[in-house]
Formats: C-alpha cells, structure tokens, sequence
C-alpha cells in the first residue's frame, strides 16, 4: 500500500487537551491469545528506535501543537522492556512538544517478571505515574497454559514493588477460561481484590482469530467456556467488585472513585488522541490516523517520510458520531446525545432509534433521561446485541 502524501501542517485552532499513545512492538514471547501488534526480535537498536520515535512523535506535534497533553500511555508489546532512559527521552520530549498538564497520567503496561521489575523504581524516576501489570492469573498452572513467563510469587512480588514505586497501580486478570469454575473464579477474584489497588481490568478469555489457541479451537483441541458460563461469572464479577468498593465503569474495566484511567477515559469519550510508533491509531482534528504495523516497515517509513504513517483519513459526521456512540456506551456513565449531534452535525433523532430505547429501558437494560443514555449493569452483559439494535447510523 502507497504511503499517503501529507500536506503541509496547519495548526490547529483547538487547544482542547490530547492523549498521547506510544507503542513498543516487542516481546520476549508471543502468548498463545494475543492478537496485539507484538513480535519477538533476537536484538534491538534503541538509538535508531529513539531517533524513529522522536521523528514520529515530532511530525504529530506539528499537527497539533499548542494542545496540553493530559495523559500518555506506553502499550505493546511490552514497554517495560524499554530502557528506562528511552522512556525518560519520550516523556520529555513529549512535554517540550505539547507541554504536559499538571496532573498528567503516564501509564505503562509492564509485565510482573523480577527482570521488568528491577527497573520499576528507575521507570517511576523517567516520569511513569502508573503502571498496569499484566498479572493475568493467580494460579500456576493456568499461568503456563496462557503461555505467561512468570509464575504466581513472581508476579505478586512485582505487584507489591510497582505497589510502593508507582503513585498508581492496576492489574490485569483474565476470566472465563476453560474449566475454570465458578468457585475459582470466586476465590481468585476474592484473592485479588485483597491486594487493595485502585483499578482492575478483568476480561473474559476471548479467542481471537489468527491466535494459537483460534488455531487449537479449529482442531478440537480447545473448548472455550461456555457462553451463559461466562454470563454467570461476569455477574459474579460485578457483585463482587461493587461490595468491594471497586465497580466497573466500563464494561471490563473497575476503579475506586478518582482511580479511573484518565488515558483509556479519552478514547471511551471519544476525544482525540494522537498514536506513534508501528500499529499505533490515532484520532485528531476530525482525521483517524494509522501507522505501518510491521516493526522494520514502520521503521523504513519514518527513513522515508520523517514519519511512520501508513494512511490518514478524514472522517465522516457519520462515522464520528457512529464511533463516538460506540465508544461511549461501553461506559457505566453512558453518553449525551446532545454533545455528540453539536459536534458530528448530526441531529439525536438520526443518532439511535427510540423505540428501541424506549423497548430496552422497559426490561431494565437501559436508562435515559432527556438527551443522556446508558446501558444498565444487567445491559452490560447484552451491550453486543444492544449496540446494533440503538445505533442508527
């Protein structure tokens, strides 16, 4: 596929804040479900990946200068992989670039190994304020069956350095996996909600296509859970985590009151975000943006081009008031209709069918009031078949 040819930069009369994402490709190993854009390199050189990043990160900031940033987040891959001093270079960079607000969220995904979490105290001192573990599992046979590098001591361990390193922590746990019982899940969950942090993301393990274990569902070898299995459990969940001071306030996502992710809160808002580095997505001034995927594709562009994008497309009123309305009702706190329709241009009445609204409030699965629509706790669990049925755009 042809890069796209860019016009020059205009700055942008907005000074509305942005998110920045920062992507690191790489990993010691690929997970048997992971379908994220990671790859496993025998060696790495970080002054050309600093050089690549900076050149990215500068060719967005000539499209949106004068912005504050409200938040950054490393994903991958595994950024806790990255040198702590390449981080520190990212961050400083980006606050000569936009400037950082005050009270800015920089988040990094780290993996609970003893090797990353060597490097905690060093990465706090970079200007990481948050850290998100991928713990996964707390049982060690279900940690080799996900393919996981660290073992349960390993991994709490980690959890209590990044716990007295970071101002923030959150942890990963993945549900729902096959013969997993409604008793486990229960001790599990109960196990983690001890460990007293201000934010969880809990999922239900999903087989995504083109993984090893989509590969193992083909030739019988794996069964998933069982649908209304993962139903009961996802119930349980919630329950679990309301009684515990910790709800969802978004469909797999729960934080204590203030401990929510800032960063993930803009792209569920739908407010604009800038992506760098290879696969990373963005969306700015009315424009998605995406990167070449494939490490050394992403790396031969920004040689080219002084930057790593693949493509840039205006987007339709429809398709950001569609994205917006998908994004947003993921959210416990819903969306106002009104503050999409004054910036799509698109009227509420065009925006969702009301009968269907008006049918979904009927048997508890949604709320409204005027212009403001959520999808109720009980709804949660239906929001795939839910979406389709109210969006009309």
């Amino acid at each position: 596929m042809p890069d796209t040819i860019f016009l020059p930069p205009v700055a942008s009369p907005t000074t509305e804040p942005l998110a920045l994402y920062i992507h690191w490709p790489f990993c010691v190993s690929k997970c048997p479900y992971c379908d994220f854009n990671s790859h496993v390199r025998e060696g790495i050189d970080v002054d050309a990946w600093r050089g690549a990043l900076l050149a990215d990160m500068a060719h967005e900031a000539a499209l949106t200068g004068g912005r504050p940033l409200t938040s950054i987040f490393f994903g991958g891959g595994t950024p806790s992989l990255m040198p702590p001093a390449l981080v520190a270079d990212l961050i400083a960079a980006a606050d000569r670039q936009w400037g950082l607000a005050p009270d800015s969220e920089i988040t990094l995904e780290a993996n609970p190994n003893s090797v990353e979490a060597a490097r905690f105290a060093d990465l706090a001192a970079a200007g990481v304020n948050r850290v998100s573990l991928g713990l996964q599992v707390l049982d060690n046979d279900a940690l080799h069956f996900l393919g996981r590098a660290h073992d349960v001591d390993e991994g709490l361990a980690a959890l209590a350095t990044a716990q007295r390193v970071f101002d923030r922590v959150s942890f990963d746990l993945i549900y729902a996996r096959p013969g997993q019982s409604e008793a486990d899940w229960e001790a599990e969950l109960a196990r983690a909600l001890g460990f007293g942090t201000g934010h969880l993301s809990l999922y239900q393990l999903t087989i995504e296509p083109g993984t090893r274990f989509a590969t193992l569902v083909a030739q019988g070898k794996l069964t998933p859970a069982d649908p209304d299995h993962g139903a009961t459990l996802y119930e349980l969940t919630q329950s679990m985590t309301v009684a515990a001071g910790i709800p969802a306030y978004e469909i797999s996502n729960h934080a204590r009151p203030g401990q929510e992710s800032r960063h993930n809160l803009t792209y569920w808002r739908y407010g604009d975000y800038v992506g760098i580095g290879p696969g990373a997505h963005g969306r700015r001034t009315g424009q998605a943006t995406v990167r070449h995927k494939k490490p050394e594709n992403w790396m031969n562009a920004v040689a080219r081009n002084g930057h790593g994008a693949q493509g840039e497309e205006p987007l339709a009123d429809e398709d950001r008031a569609r994205e917006a309305l998908l994004m947003g009702m993921r959210l416990r706190e819903g969306v106002d209709l009104r503050r999409i329709a004054s910036e799509s241009g698109i009227t509420i009445s065009q925006l969702v069918d009301d009968r269907a609204v008006a049918r979904l409030m009927e048997i508890g699965l949604m709320d409204r009031q005027e212009s403001h629509i959520q999808v109720t706790p009980a709804g949660m669990l239906l929001l795939d078949a839910i979406l389709p049925e109210i969006v009309t755009i």
